[in-house]
């Protein structure tokens, strides 16, 4: 079901709006496993009880970061959860716009850097191990509830998992989408060019039948209450009946302009036919590539990623220029504040 962004906006200003703009604190953790050798570095931004200055977060020589003050503590009162996932290669500082508007809005958010699939740790081995995904966001889940005074006390039956690319996959998962290996093996025969089935082979998850088996079972988690999924991959892997009888709410957002490894019709559009009707909301934004969901570039840094490597000069790259990035994201950020407030609420 296909939502106009008039109609989200009226949505938003008809329901309640949390406080915007509010100090937030932002610490770093790692959360071990000893069991599975799959530590993880978890992130979390929340609001916070501080007037110190804050300082900028995550920023490089390319790449916008947000500003929070470190180790700052905790505000009181409950509030929801959010954790985010990365998509393939990419790691938890892609979405730290994201992170930080939420933030300031009253959220936890929660993000890790998923081992093997990260620009920091791109062991063939752990990205093989595809199903652990969904998983590492149980397990930052876990990490948060664990320590209420220093991220926060979580509000009972509001914690919400979003993705980007393979993070869309990763987060579907979660709310109990299930995943075919042949059926998606299958289907990269007639579409070999899209990037969740390039992808897909580099990571080769189904190359052993314990991989095949763990992939198709059930990576779902109770505890998670509304799914956002933004310019998904591999999503047509997922089964008709699993989709078909998902029980969260689930906003769709994708990047309009296609390339010939994302078509939105083939990923996001295609997904959303499958999904409930009555509690899926679906929204493409013209202007959007699939890397308008990353950070936002800064002057130059297309030069210094050619440089680099030829070609990535892309990812800083929007649409038809007509619209900076920031815009765009301040859009998506509306958006999925009025989808949260509507999915925690009614």
């Amino acid at each position: 079901m296909k939502i106009t962004l008039a109609a989200l906006l009226l949505t938003c200003l008809a329901g309640p709006v949390l406080a915007v703009n509010i100090p937030i604190g932002f610490q770093t953790a790692t959360l071990p496993d000893a069991q599975n050798n799959r530590p993880l570095q978890l992130t979390v931004w929340y609001p916070a009880a501080t007037t110190a200055a804050p300082e900028p977060i995550a920023g490089d020589t390319v790449f916008v970061g947000a500003l929070a003050v470190p180790n700052a503590s905790v505000v009181a009162g409950e509030h929801p959860l959010v954790v985010l996932s990365h998509g393939y290669g990419g790691n938890w500082r892609n979405q730290v716009w994201l992170a930080s508007a939420l933030a300031r809005r009253g959220y936890i958010v929660a993000a890790v850097n998923h081992p093997g699939t990260t620009s920091k740790d791109r062991s063939p081995a752990a990205a093989a191990q595809l199903w652990q995904r969904p998983r590492d966001l149980s397990r930052a889940i876990d990490g948060v509830l664990a320590e209420p005074g220093r991220f926060g006390v979580v509000a009972k039956g509001q914690i919400a998992a979003m993705g980007h690319s393979l993070g869309g996959w990763t987060v579907l998962e979660m709310a109990g989408a299930r995943f075919d290996p042949d059926r998606f093996a299958q289907d990269c025969t007639v579409h070999p060019k899209l990037g969740g089935c390039l992808g897909y082979r580099q990571m080769n998850p189904a190359g052993t039948p314990e991989g095949k088996a763990r992939l198709a079972a059930d990576l779902s988690d109770q505890r998670v209450t509304a799914i956002v999924s933004l310019d998904l991959g591999l999503s047509r892997g997922f089964t008709d009946a699993s989709l078909a009888t998902l029980r969260v709410p689930v906003l769709v957002i994708a990047g309009g302009v296609p390339s010939e490894d994302m078509d939105p019709q083939l990923e996001s559009a295609n997904m959303v036919k499958r999904l409930p009707k009555a509690t899926t909301q679906y929204m493409e934004i013209a202007d959007a590539t699939h890397f308008s969901f990353m950070s936002i570039c800064k002057p130059g840094a297309v030069a210094l990623i050619e440089a680099d490597s030829p070609g990535d000069g892309m990812i800083c790259q929007d649409g038809n220029g007509a619209r900076p990035r920031s815009v765009i994201q301040q859009q998506v950020i509306d958006l999925i504040g009025a989808f949260l407030q509507r999915s925690f609420h009614n």
